[in-house]
């Protein structure tokens, strides 16, 4: 890890290099990008397939890109204990997503007249989840669900799948659980590139979500406006802030946690004004990483995405914190509820040592879909009503059209615009 300390010379240029480091806007990628999604265009199930064994060495077919009823079926022959963890997971992030849906409302405005907001599910959306060296389970459940909750009609899902074109059978069981009415065993670039825009096999949707690498983002981006998309939740990050009163193999292993994805560009930070803890939590991932079964995963965005650095008080870890716009951030501090009020940019926030990011990965609530790269200073994270299409209601009859008439000419004249003052005039006589 790169380990840094506020009386270093180079601090604040180290610092500025830290939160400069994203992957989401990297132009190797965004050029590679582009050009898988120019084939997915122009060649449709014929690029998939091409790309499918190029990138996972997977032998397809128009016919079997897509998820067999077969396949499906026979996923469901999982261990009970699985089942029941799939289930309880499921709950938590259904009952939290039932709260947080929007629901039509009207009122009378000056002129006694009806507006208001009506919201529909989008009828047909593209959920994309991550496979590769760990297949997401979970993040079918952070994505499908909410999509069951809001009432969307067509769930289609890609997915990665292995050398012999399978997915993974824990995964296909959640799939199904879930809601997923399509499945198809696709990755990367070219998964989202056919769900905007459509292939021989796979028709288009209207938005899509979901986490994915560096190339999964940049197709998210260069195919903005073609069709809706979420956010842009890449590589995953950690960011932590804590103290003396911290434990700092709670520290190295949630910053573990977090490394050990797979593709090199996850983020994982430590900002504490405790130079003895910092250096406990390095001793503390030393010991801790030879045990872990994804030791050369975590080794590997440690050295090149991991940063301890000791700040001089917690006032610049808020101020480094807001800027860096932490996907997950954790706080372990004798003041939690303080620097909760002051941190505005995280995707989402885990107070004290018993709160790990784990919790908010798996089982506790919320979609663990959160903008990753610095986009949480724009974007929230993954929430039921952006499964759903807005559109606002207006209702006048003439009484109310006669109060609003001289407003209405007056802004017309204003601009004007006089077809648009008689379009209201012309309707009282």
């Amino acid at each position: 890890m790169k380990v840094y300390s506020y009386k270093d010379k180079a601090y604040k240029t180290k610092v500025a290099e830290m939160l400069r480091s994203s992957s989401l806007f990297d132009q190797t990628i965004l050029d590679r990008t582009t050009a898988i999604v120019d084939s997915v265009r122009n060649q449709g199930d014929r690029a998939l397939i091409r790309l499918t064994k190029k990138f996972d060495g997977a032998s397809l077919t128009p016919e079997t890109l897509r998820v067999s009823d077969t396949e499906i079926v026979a996923a469901q022959r999982i261990p009970l204990k699985i089942k029941k963890a799939v289930r309880a997971a499921a709950n938590n992030i259904r009952a939290f997503s039932k709260v947080s849906k929007r629901k039509n409302w009207q009122m009378r405005n000056s002129h006694h007249a009806i507006v208001g907001e009506k919201f529909d599910p989008f009828q047909r959306v593209g959920l994309y989840i991550p496979g590769g060296t760990a297949p997401l389970i979970s993040t079918a459940l952070m994505t499908i669900t909410l999509a069951k909750v809001a009432g969307c009609p067509e769930i289609a899902v890609c997915t990665p799948c292995d050398a012999e074109g399978a997915v993974n059978q824990d995964l296909l069981f959640t799939l199904k659980q879930a809601g997923a009415t399509e499945i198809y065993r696709l990755g990367g670039a070219q998964a989202i590139a056919a769900l905007a825009l459509g292939t021989q096999s796979i028709p288009s949707v209207n938005k899509i979500f979901g986490p994915g690498n560096a190339y999964v983002v940049a197709a998210k981006c260069a195919l903005f406006g073609r069709v809706a998309i979420d956010l842009l939740p890449g590589p995953s990050e950690a960011l932590i802030i804590a103290d003396d009163s911290a434990n700092p193999d709670w520290i190295a292993a949630d910053l573990m946690a977090q490394a050990e994805h797979g593709s090199g560009h996850e983020r994982v930070v430590l900002l504490t004004p405790s130079n003895r803890l910092l250096k406990r939590t390095l001793k503390s991932i030393d010991r801790q990483l030879p045990e872990r079964a994804r030791a050369q995963y975590i080794k590997k965005a440690l050295s090149r995405g991991g940063w301890c650095l000791h700040v001089k008080d917690l006032a610049a870890a808020i101020e480094i914190t807001n800027r860096f716009a932490p996907e997950h951030c954790e706080i372990m501090t004798q003041c939690n509820r303080n620097l909760e009020r002051q941190i505005t940019t995280a995707g989402a926030l885990f107070l004290g040592g018993y709160s790990p990011t784990v919790l908010g990965d798996y089982v506790a609530g919320p979609s663990h879909v959160l903008p990753t790269g610095g986009a949480g200073r724009s974007f929230a994270g993954l929430t039921v009503d952006q499964f759903q299409r807005r559109t606002s209601i207006v209702q006048y009859k003439p009484a109310s059209l006669k109060k609003a008439l001289a407003d209405v000419e007056t802004f017309a004249a204003m601009e004007g615009l006089d077809a648009h003052g008689r379009s209201a005039s012309i309707r009282i006589g």
